[in-house]
This record gives C-alpha cells, structure tokens and sequence, in this order.
C-alpha cells in the first residue's frame, strides 16, 4: 500500500504550466476586497475606522470635542481606575453583594483608556514608519560613504601600482 506524506496539489496549478515560457499566460489576480466581507463566520469591513464609544454602547468618560488633551485624558481615567479598584477592594471586604456595579465601572473606564490609546494609533503608525524611513536614509548614506571610501582606497593603490611599475 503506497501513502502520500503530503496531499496532491490544488488543481489549480494547471493554470500556470506555461509560466515558465510566457509570464503573462497565467491569470490575472482578483481584485481587493471592497467594502464589507464575512471571513470564519465574522463580518469584517475594509474601511479602518475607529468606532465610537457609544457605537460600542460604553458611555464616554471624557471630552467629546475632537481636541483632546490625550496625556491628561489618560492620566485622569488612570487615576479613576487607581480610585475604583480600590473601592472595589472595600467594596468585596465590607459589602460583597454590590461588586457588580463596581466591576462594571472598571470596565467601562478600560474600554475608554483602550479607546483613546486606540485613536492615538494612526500617529503612532506614521511616527514609526518615519523612524524607519528616516533609519534606511542613514543606512544608505552610510553605505554611499564605505563605497566611496573603498573607490578612493582602490584607485590609491591602482595609483601605487602604475608608480611602482613606471620605477621599474
């Protein structure tokens, strides 16, 4: 009895056995994906947006007007969690019955902190990659001055060499 350790091929690769001989037989690729699509039973959406909090159905814990203070907004719902998470703790030592409530404000007060670390992600994106652009630009550079260097290094021994074979 013969066994395969690795399953045939998709049959689709027939359609790219004259690739070899010309590149432009094989199929063209589809086109992206616009709009919204289901993938593993989830439906997903191609526009990267951030929805809103109350999209969401968390209530909003700090401005809504589109200049916010991002370090104060953050420093102050930390400190809101630092406050509940110890209301918490007096809350399960003197009245266990009511931690629900508290447990609920912790989780919205995290839901904003993600949300507004979230909105902050587009700058970090750009910041990043002008970091790594601005990292290849000196890689570059670099390399520029070793091949320049190394040209001068061989055309001063080219020029010893013709010197010493003119001596001769």
């Amino acid at each position: 009895m013969a066994t395969a350790s690795y399953p045939p091929p998709p049959p689709y690769y027939r359609l790219y056995k004259d690739y070899s001989e010309n590149p432009n037989s094989a199929p063209q690729p589809p086109p992206p994906i616009e709009g919204t699509y289901v993938c593993f039973g989830g439906n997903y959406t191609t526009e990267d947006v951030l929805p809103s909090l109350e999209e969401q159905g968390v209530p909003q814990l700090y401005p809504k007007d589109s200049n916010v203070d991002y370090k104060k907004e953050l420093r102050s719902l930390n400190r809101e969690l630092q406050l509940h998470i110890l209301e918490l703790a007096d809350v399960l030592v003197e009245r266990p019955s009511q931690y629900a409530k508290r447990i609920g404000e912790i989780s919205s007060i995290f839901k904003n902190l993600h949300h507004l670390l979230n909105s902050l992600r587009p700058h970090q994106a750009r910041a990043t990659l002008i970091h790594i652009m601005e990292l290849q630009i000196q890689q570059r550079k670099q390399a520029v001055e070793d091949i320049k260097r190394r040209r001068e290094e061989a055309q001063r021994l080219l020029k010893d060499a013709f010197v010493t074979l003119d001596g001769q």
